[in-house]
């Protein structure tokens, strides 16, 4: 019976996949895995040009399809907040992450700091459609219980409250006013077991979950949310150890080799040239050999704790296969924003923490008591061939290697260069599972409307619609428009004006278009107008960010950029 049911689940999924029609009854509809990595660089993993040992996400980039053109947020929950929402960050509740808003956005509509009653949320709708619905990691929308996984649709999670923690079992989080980490097992506090690693218990506890009830014969909607490889890197000895000697090279070479591989691929353009290095950094040449050795560490730990993700990754998928539940799994691999080129280290009270609570000799970087992170110029080597990485609205913050595996096999290792959206994966998700629209109210309460787009018929292979889409945070502010995007930096990150840019031709941002395509820039900064309307932003002033000491600062030993 349960093989049965399986095959008209499979043989309806088919149906919808060429038809884009959606599917009608809970019964019949696919499993969705959504796999979320943290702070991952577009040319990490190897289906993108990296040269870290991924096997598991290299296969099923060749079973599904490449996304080389998937936008998030600049950072962390504002893109959770528009995955589980489809709709924009300054309407779901995160207009600024809660940690850094500023005295004149507090109060108003879209930046309560989580995720707010406003919107219907993925896990929410799904439940309601007849799934079951698990999420483990990272969850950063909101602090208090009733915030929590467990109130926002999860019948079953286990969830870091904060940013990011220690990856070990020590439960400390990121930054020293705030040093123990929150964990919530369905809605209650907890305190981690003995031998917790993040990617190696979050796994564990999703196979339990979804083991539990799969006699239920009901489709399940699993959220798994690393925790890698966001600072402090650390990792598991053996992977630290299969990475030694690795990186001596430096930046240069390492990303060089990366745009090679993917212009081989077909992921970029063969006339595509690497992101510029920041000026104001030392290159690898000007490091004493001394230092040097510490950078290569570095790299060595973001390496190990994203290839133990993978294992991770592959030790799931195995499973699902193994119970006869993946053939009928939609899965989808992302990461939450561009590769984390900033320094905590200039996060309030941290670098005195950093001194007087860890050891972060050369010896122990990466394990349990270290607290490391690779800096502004691995960063641009994760972020190839973009410029800049996390906290921009560049292309380095907002692209994202992205994988969507249908079941079937007509996608099989496809590449897809399509704009896509973060916001889009709800809406794609909500069309599998038959869910035709959402109308307000929802359970009782009034909420906004999904503005992202499915994904199907772009994966079917047709052409994306023309849309506009905008981005803020910090002050920082950017529109797309089909190949061409404006985007607002200050100083030394930009001129503190508006760009114009044709992506199109000039996929890396180098070229500033303003003076050359006035018609255009009036446009764009019209469109810009009409989305700070439409979404309610009240842009951040960066200089105040930088005065409450959180600027998005990055220092590769003595000397920064700030």
């Amino acid at each position: 019976m349960k093989n049965r049911l399986s095959l008209l689940r499979k043989t309806a999924l088919a149906a919808a996949m060429l038809t884009s029609a959606s599917l009608v009854s809970a019964a019949d509809n696919p499993n969705i895995l959504l796999i979320v990595a943290d702070d991952l660089g577009y040319s990490d993993i190897g289906a993108f040009g990296g040269e870290i040992e991924t096997p598991n996400l290299d296969a099923l980039a060749s079973e599904g399809i490449r996304l080389t053109d998937f936008h998030t947020a600049p950072t962390c929950s504002p893109t959770r907040s528009m995955l589980l929402s489809g709709t924009d960050s300054h309407r779901a509740g995160l207009g600024n992450m809660a940690e850094l808003l500023q005295p004149e956005q507090k109060g108003k509509p879209g930046y309560e700091g989580y995720l707010n009653t406003s919107v219907a949320t993925l896990p929410e709708v799904l439940r309601d459609s007849g799934y079951n619905t698990y999420m483990v990691g990272k969850w950063h929308l909101g602090r208090s219980e009733d915030k929590s996984p467990a109130a926002r649709g999860f019948d079953k999670s286990f969830a870091l409250i904060q940013g990011g923690a220690s990856h070990f079992d020590d439960q400390r989080a990121i930054i020293g006013k705030d040093p123990r980490a929150i964990y919530r097992d369905n809605g209650k506090s907890v305190d981690l077991p003995k031998g917790f690693f993040s990617s190696d218990y979050y796994t564990d506890l999703m196979m339990q979950y979804i083991g539990d009830d799969l006699e239920q014969n009901k489709p399940f909607f699993a959220y798994v949310a690393y925790t890698a490889p966001h600072w402090p890197l650390q990792a598991p000895d053996a992977y630290l150890k299969k990475y030694e000697g690795r990186y001596e090279k430096g930046y240069e070479q390492i990303r060089q080799a990366r745009l090679k591989r993917m212009k081989e691929m077909g992921l970029v353009n063969s006339a595509v040239t690497a992101n510029t290095p920041m000026t104001q950094l030392p290159r690898w040449e000007e490091l004493t050999d001394e230092q040097r050795r510490i950078e290569t560490r570095r790299m060595q730990v973001y390496a190990a704790m994203v290839d133990n993700m993978d294992h991770n990754i592959g030790r799931l998928l195995t499973w699902l296969d193994e119970k006869g539940e993946l053939d009928n799994t939609v899965v989808m691999f992302m990461s939450d924003n561009g590769a984390d080129g900033n320094s905590p280290e200039v996060l309030p009270g941290n670098k005195a923490w950093f001194a007087s609570d860890y050891d972060n000799s050369y010896e122990n970087m990466g394990r349990p008591n270290s607290y490391i992170w690779y800096g502004a110029q691995w960063g641009q080597v994760s972020a190839t061939p973009f410029p800049l990485f996390k906290g921009f609205p560049s292309q380095g913050g907002l692209v994202t290697p992205a994988i969507v595996r249908l079941p079937g096999e007509t996608q099989k290792g496809q590449i897809n260069h399509e704009f896509i959206h973060v916001k889009d994966v709800m809406p794609t998700f909500l069309e599998l599972a038959g869910v035709k629209e959402i109308t307000s109210p929802y359970n009782g309460r009034e909420v906004l409307p999904i503005q992202g787009h499915s994904m199907l018929p772009i994966l079917q292979g047709n052409k994306a619609e023309e849309r506009t889409v905008g981005w803020e945070l910090f002050g920082r502010s950017a529109i797309r428009k089909g190949d061409w995007k404006i985007r607002l930096l200050e100083q030394p990150y930009g001129d503190g004006e508006w760009q114009l840019f044709n992506l199109k031709n000039d996929p890396t941002e180098r070229h500033n278009l303003a003076e050359h395509e006035p018609d255009k820039m009036a446009e764009l900064l019209a469109d810009w107008e009409t989305y700070v309307r439409d979404n309610g932003v009240f842009p951040s002033d960066p200089e105040k960010m930088k005065k409450i000491g959180y600027s998005f600062t990055t220092c590769v030993f003595d000397r920064c950029v700030e």
